[in-house]
């Protein structure tokens, strides 16, 4: 028996391996289960995500111009318009060879939200320049898109490489410091972005970009960049003040969902860790929380969700209710 397996109160592999979700089933069986990514079983199931499921499902919505919803409200139409769809569909493990769809919703976003100057992605289209806004330019959606475009079959597109360099350049990790740049594009996004503490939200976002990027493609720029913000994880105990440890920083990073768009929870940067082999003590705290959600089934409930502002809704969110 993996170690794993042996947490577990109930097994519940075989539920994770129904047919009815193949994007469920593919990631149980490269990731649980250790199957190779040519195991004819896996490259079945990966063909099988475009047609069975929620990414049909999603697929059917696109535009003829590759985006959902209005052209330009590809972020701000929250969660419905292009930004999330591609995260979504990325999360989901879908491919560009597999439909051309995802190629065009892509390309789209390369196109209308990446600046075109310093290569970040944006929160509005310039409509001067074209691109993305500079002005709007921020690290949360910098990470996601980065991680999206990756995971979908952009990685050796010169604009990824591009973007990953504008993380690796302007990521910050600060952890309450007297003074911060003024200089682009600190002075532009206000604190909710930058400021004396860096946002955590968009270190993680920025971290699982980066973790995406094949172990053998990591120059040592990456390397070093990773290390800063696994570091900045660590020394908040995944989820808590760092300046103070007895409490918790974001009660919300206790509430496991998915997807979680530009937030956060104790299981996603969890399993961003593990993805880069980081075992470290400051994470056990998180990691007997998570263990402490499991149910008599050997599953975990969705207790945080955005169904209802998606295209499609994933999931079920089910109130406890104690006593």
């Amino acid at each position: 028996m993996k170690e794993w397996e042996s947490l577990l109160k109930n097994h519940s592999i075989s539920w994770l391996l129904e047919d009815d979700n193949p994007s469920v089933k593919y990631f149980t069986l490269i990731d649980l289960l250790g199957k190779a990514k040519s195991d004819p079983e896996v490259i079945q199931t990966k063909k099988d995500i475009v047609w069975k499921g929620i990414v049909p499902k999603i697929l059917s919505k696109q535009k003829e111009g590759g985006y959902w919803e209005k052209e330009d409200s590809f972020y701000t139409n929250k969660y419905k318009g292009r930004v999330w769809q591609l995260l979504i569909l990325a999360e989901l493990g879908v491919h560009k060879d597999l439909d051309i769809r995802i190629e065009k919703a892509a390309e789209f976003i390369l196109n209308h939200s990446q600046d075109r100057l310093r290569h970040g992605f944006s929160v509005y289209p310039s409509s001067r320049w074209g691109g993305g806004r500079a002005s709007s330019v921020i690290p949360c959606l910098t990470g996601n898109m980065v991680f999206s475009l990756i995971r979908v079959g952009f990685f050796t597109d010169e604009r990824v490489q591009k973007a990953i360099q504008w993380i690796i350049t302007y990521q910050r990790f600060d952890d309450g410091i007297k003074r911060f740049p003024k200089d682009w594009p600190y002075d532009q996004s206000g604190q909710s972005c930058w400021g004396k503490h860096s946002c955590h939200m968009g270190v993680v976002k920025t971290l699982k970009a980066l973790a995406e990027i094949p172990v053998a493609r990591r120059n040592k720029a990456v390397k070093e960049t990773i290390e800063l913000a696994v570091e900045y994880l660590l020394k908040h105990h995944i989820y808590k003040q760092s300046h103070n440890l007895e409490k918790v920083a974001k009660p919300g990073w206790l509430r496991l969902g998915f997807p979680l768009m530009y937030q956060d929870d104790i299981l996603e940067i969890l399993e961003i860790l593990t993805r880069l082999e980081c075992y470290d003590e400051r994470m056990q705290e998180a990691i007997k929380i998570l263990i402490s959600k499991q149910n008599e089934q050997g599953k975990w409930i969705l207790e945080n969700t955005f169904n209802g502002r998606f295209q499609v809704n994933m999931g079920k969110k089910v109130n406890l209710v104690s006593g």
